[in-house]
């Protein structure tokens, strides 16, 4: 059985609404970077926006750790601009060097100073302050980060979250235009990861600076960023806020890369698609409208939007003119709270079903699919 029910139009203009006001306070133009034959940043263009937290979400060789590198000064582009607060810091005429740009960054590593107190590596970067202001800055900032009472301790003895509050801090101390966090949480225990997220986004929100986040990892991205970025061959797939870029990717590279999806295929007639889940109207189908009639398209599914159920169980009778999609679990991925189950479907698509850890369906089991959404669903052409 599918349950649709469908945004209205106005809705639709509010979730995919992505506007800025004023002018961005880090722009780069047509950015490129070679090495040799590769070109690891391909004519890339981006704008932040005051206050805003992006990040730059990508598969490893993307380019997105080459495009930070860029923006903080430690390399230099071969093409393009790159503006900050409107002052052009790397561009055909033009390159400042990384201590003269209004740019801070917390390394992958932290890079804190083992010799030096936390209170010391906090005052790192402004020692050309005056005492009494330095002073105020460190112990402001400490207070931020809920590490006060660690000032005349060293980072050593520090855990890993305190090491990369430590370092936020220190980034942060010269007031940058622009925080850079280069894969932030990734040398944390998993157990850590998802508290310092939060802890990482709150302190950005509570300064106001305007960051730039690097990661690989999706959940991440999704979780702290106002707008995300996906990157592919050194260029952007798709940029918007991460329920927008999630629920609407523009290519199958962001649709498969942000989590698991899946795609049954059918052919546009009359205003609905038949596939080895019944019938879609159309209109549950994002700007799938009747003049591609006779298209043959893949809707994107993710697992959430599915349930799956014993074909030889009670179940919810199927709408009239409604088949159920039949097929066999292939593959079960437990994950704690929940089931991930692979289904083929029996005309060949593969989709994933996501269920609470209590329903525990067995592989190669034969089941019945439903769709159950509440939010259009992207399509492709079929392939």
């Amino acid at each position: 059985m599918i349950e649709q029910t469908v945004p209205s139009a106005a809705d639709d203009r509010v979730r995919t609404r992505d506007e800025h006001d004023g002018e961005p306070v880090l722009d780069l133009d047509g950015v490129t970077r070679e090495f040799g034959q590769e070109t690891a940043v391909d004519e890339l263009s981006l704008s932040v926006y005051e206050g805003e937290l992006l990040t730059l979400l990508g598969p490893s060789g993307c380019g997105k750790t080459t495009t930070l590198r860029l923006l903080a000064g430690l390399d230099s582009p071969d093409g393009g601009t790159i503006r900050v607060d409107d002052e052009v810091v790397a561009g055909p005429d033009a390159f400042v060097a990384p201590d003269d740009r209004d740019v801070g960054l917390v390394f992958q590593s932290f890079a804190l100073f083992p010799h030096l107190t936390v209170g010391e590596n906090v005052a790192f970067g402004i020692d050309d302050w005056s005492a009494d202001d330095r002073e105020a800055r460190v112990e402001e900032l400490l207070d931020l980060v809920n590490l006060s009472d660690y000032r005349e301790g060293s980072p050593d003895d520090l855990s890993g979250g305190q090491r990369q509050r430590v370092a936020l801090a220190r980034s942060l101390a010269p007031e940058p235009d622009v925080l850079l966090l280069d894969e932030p949480f990734s040398n944390l225990d998993v157990s850590l990861r998802v508290e310092m997220r939060e802890e990482v986004r709150r302190i950005i929100k509570q300064t106001g600076v305007t960051a730039v986040s690097v990661t690989h990892d999706q959940e991440e991205a999704l979780s702290i960023s106002d707008r995300v970025a996906v990157i592919s061959d050194g260029d952007v797939e798709q940029v918007g806020r991460p329920e927008v870029v999630f629920e609407q990717p523009e290519s199958r590279f962001v649709a498969e890369f942000l989590g698991q999806a899946g795609f049954v295929s059918g052919t546009l007639d009359s205003g609905s698609v038949e596939t080895d889940l019944g019938t879609l109207s159309a209109d549950v189908i994002e700007g799938l409208g009747r003049e591609y009639d006779g298209a043959r398209v893949d809707v994107m599914v993710r697992p959430d939007d599915l349930v799956a159920t014993p074909a030889d169980g009670d179940s919810v009778e199927a709408e009239p003119g409604i088949d159920p999609g039949n097929g066999e679990i292939v593959h079960r991925q437990y994950t704690g709270p929940s089931f991930v189950y692979q289904v083929q479907l029996d005309g060949g698509d593969h989709v994933y079903c996501e269920h609470n850890h209590a329903d525990d369906l067995a592989l190669d089991q034969r089941v019945r699919v439903d769709l159950r959404v509440d939010h259009p669903l992207a399509w492709f052409p079929a392939e």
